[in-house]
């Protein structure tokens, strides 16, 4: 598990607050679905002062052939299921983590909250065709923010059949066939997630097929995004908050394709914030599995990624933080004063930007 906080001082010479990641970003700017194709949606190139508006089909104009593309292969799971208490309360869950044993560690919204050993109905129960949920207590410990289910059935299985995509809380509508397709990137591989390594969803094959052809190298690392990306920070105090914690790995190709890059002189490009956090994450611990909470903040020290792909975050986010590590503070508004002013779609299903990282020295 890894930690790290080094907060960068301001222009002014005081640390950041939560209040410098704040801007005002008119609500119609929030995409509530996919752009027509993925790689239609819009690329803001973001590697100068001078920002240039592309599409995203345009990425590899910005690539090298010695460069390395890094992606995160996590899949989404059919996450949020809805069902009852016994006295008939209704209740909706949101799986954040399959463990072994047919058991869950999930979020609970109902009235009141159960009792360890209470059976929950969920999709009808066994006798509406569903299943049963028992809670066994809270995760990870008696204090714990989650809940430990064990499921009368194969978590992976009972999702797939009941479940449903765990849309971001600022998208409005239900989920629909379209989401099931477009929520998950091209090259989904490893079920565990509850949101989309959104900056990934832009890739298509087509695209992919182009940037083989390049000659710029592609590796992948797993995290599985959990539902805490999109926990307010709620301490004007950076150093008081605490990471939600999710589960990375990087596998021994992934190593060896970095090294690889280095040696011929190119740039680590991490398409997605979930893969800056995986990679730096390694790098800090030595680890090419566990669990991590590391939080990139102004000042943070990069050790792997040179470049980043990502789409916009929201106001007062750790995600904004971690933008504003790698590109500057400075530069980040400027970034996102263009991208509102030439209205550019936000979030999940929005557009994205190519963001070099800016020397250590320039970060302001």
């Amino acid at each position: 598990m890894t930690s790290a906080l080094n907060p960068h001082l301001h222009a002014e010479g005081r640390p950041y607050t939560l209040a410098d990641f704040d801007f005002h970003l008119p609500p119609e700017l929030i995409a509530q679905h996919p752009a027509a194709e993925r790689s239609a949606s819009r690329l803001l190139d973001a590697s100068a002062p001078q920002l240039v508006d592309r599409v995203f089909r345009e990425l590899p104009m910005l690539l090298q052939p010695q460069d390395l593309l890094v992606f995160n292969d996590t899949q989404v799971i059919k996450a949020r299921l809805f069902g009852e208490k016994a006295s008939g309360g209704k209740l909706e869950m949101l799986v954040e983590r399959v463990l072994p044993g047919h058991e869950v560690v999930a979020h609970i919204k109902v009235s009141k909250k159960p009792l360890p050993g209470a059976t929950l109905h969920m999709a009808g129960g066994t006798r509406g065709g569903g299943f049963t949920a028992t809670l066994l207590g809270r995760w990870p410990d008696e204090q714990g923010a989650l809940f430990r289910f064990r499921f009368s059935d194969e978590p992976h299985a009972l999702m797939q059949r009941h479940g449903h995509v765990p849309l971001p809380p600022y998208i409005t509508h239900t989920d629909t066939a379209e989401d099931e397709q477009r929520y998950q990137t091209v090259f989904a591989k490893h079920p565990g997630a509850v949101a989309a390594p959104t900056a990934a969803l832009h890739f298509d094959a087509a695209l992919l097929a182009q940037i083989d052809a390049l000659g710029t190298a592609r590796a992948s690392v797993t995290l599985h995004v959990g539902a805490g990306t999109f926990q307010p920070v709620k301490t004007d105090n950076l150093s008081e908050h605490t990471m939600h914690s999710e589960w990375y790995n990087v596998p021994p190709e992934t190593v060896q394709a970095i090294a690889d890059c280095r040696a011929r002189g190119g740039r680590v490009v991490a398409v997605g914030t979930t893969t800056v956090r995986t990679l730096e994450s390694w790098a800090r611990s030595g680890q090419t599995t566990g669990d991590t909470q590391i939080f990139i903040t102004p000042g943070f020290d990069f050790q792997v990624v040179d470049a980043l792909i990502t789409n916009f975050h929201l106001p007062k986010s750790t995600l904004m933080m971690l933008v504003s590590a790698l590109a500057g503070y400075d530069h980040i508004r400027h970034v996102y004063a263009h991208a509102i002013d030439q209205k550019y779609r936000f979030f999940s299903y929005g557009d994205a930007m190519w963001l070099p990282r800016t020397p250590a020295r320039l970060r302001r």
